[in-house]
């Protein structure tokens, strides 16, 4: 018997960690799924007791593994042959050597899906529940094309969220490093100057010569706050009430969230359409995609809707009961339902929020960009004006 750490969820909804003994991860899933509970992670605890993850490897190693693999086990190559000379090619040293071990497994008896099982860093529920239905319905090489489509626009879909926030936060990057340039080292150089004007300065410019004197000599203090504003932050989100009233937060966020919204519907299509049309039960197929929603508040709401669609409920009614996915949403998820053809209402259901991600990334920046000038600009104005101001009421005077 082997051990297995777990991360799930009760039927009460409460987050619990724990260990458990098994034969296989399999059994483990089993026995878990027996006590009502919803397996979010589990894998072969080591003899420190810590999970076995295994080094980091790239999404695109993983998605030119599974290209690769499908072109060759559809050209008849067993199984252990194409892995191995698929990571003979691999440049990354990390992920050559679990393919080698992956090979070495099936080598020894174990099933690919079993193999994958063993390295959770690399290959998620996801893989390996739709490893698990090729291997079993012999069709392992359309599985892994399937998986590869998927895996792309995945990337795609998180790699256009970056390419969103990077431009605003380069921005506020250099306007924060400008504003602190002219505190620290302008306005500093007219302190003296303003001293012997002999009158009391205008409030701008003393707001000025405070701020310029607080980042001198509290500027570690300063940095203090925001380090444990951060640390702060990042507890919060290890906390399972706390990542739980950010997520909340998150999608009530003005902008952001209804695009964090459209993300999550377009996650939550696109990975059930992947596992419907993989052969993968619904129950199953909802349980993980729950795990990969990436929001706690969209994940309870699948976990909930999968609970009374066990006790027999139609899949639109509970998503619809949630108050999480759009009405449109739902009437596309029925029609499916009711034609047979769920799987190819899910794609072009993810197919459409991926073009309304696209769209909304568009306005967002072009809504940032001019914030963003205006800010910086209105800020730097200020610092101006206030630098200014004295030598305005100096010139005044002298004129009077």
């Amino acid at each position: 018997m082997a051990q297995f750490k777990y991360k799930a969820r009760n039927p009460e909804g409460r987050v619990l960690d724990g260990t458990i003994e098994a034969e296989n991860e399999d059994q483990a899933r089993a026995v878990l799924r027996g006590r009502k509970f919803s397996v979010m992670e589990i894998a072969a605890a080591s003899k420190g007791g810590l999970l076995r993850r295994g080094p980091k490897v790239k999404s695109k190693d993983v998605v030119l593994f599974s290209r690769q693999l499908a072109t060759m086990v559809s050209s008849g190559l067993p199984l252990p042959q194409a892995i191995g000379i698929i990571a003979e090619q691999s440049d990354s040293k990390g992920f050559k050597a679990i393919l080698f071990q992956v090979r070495d497994d099936i080598s020894s008896g174990s099933n690919f899906p079993e193999a994958l099982a063993k390295h959770p860093a690399c290959f998620s529920d996801l893989y390996v529940q739709m490893a698990k239905a090729g291997d079993t319905g012999g069709n392992l090489d359309i599985i892994l094309d399937r998986l590869s489509v998927f895996l792309e626009k995945a990337e795609a879909l998180k790699n256009k969220i970056q390419a969103a926030m990077m431009y605003p936060i380069a921005i506020a990057v250099v306007a924060v490093s400008v504003v602190v340039f002219l505190m620290v080292k302008v306005i500093p150089s007219f302190k003296d100057v303003f001293s012997s004007f002999g009158h009391e300065l205008p409030l701008p410019t003393r707001i000025l010569l405070a701020i310029s004197d607080f980042l001198q000599t509290k500027f570690l203090l300063l940095l203090a706050g925001v380090g444990a504003m951060i640390g702060g932050f990042i507890m919060m989100k290890r906390t399972p009430n706390g990542a739980r009233t950010l997520d909340l937060v998150a999608l009530k966020l003005p902008v952001f969230g209804s695009l964090l919204r459209r993300v999550a519907v377009s996650r939550f299509a696109r990975t059930l359409g992947t596992l419907q049309s993989s052969g993968v039960p619904i129950l199953e197929g909802l349980e993980i995609v729950a795990k990969t929603a990436g929001n706690r508040i969209i994940e309870e709401a699948i976990i909930t809707a999968r609970g009374k669609i066990r006790e027999g409920e139609e899949i639109a009614a509970p998503l619809k009961a949630t108050g999480v996915f759009p009405p449109m949403v739902i009437q596309m998820i029925a029609a499916g339902q009711e034609t047979g053809k769920l799987d190819a209402m899910l794609v072009k259901i993810a197919d459409f929020y991926d073009q309304e991600v696209d769209t909304a990334v568009e306005g967002l920046m072009k809504l940032i960009e001019p914030l963003m000038m205006v800010v910086m600009g209105g800020t730097v104005g200020c610092i101006v004006l206030g630098m200014f101001m004295p030598m305005f009421e100096m010139s005044q005077m002298a004129g009077n």
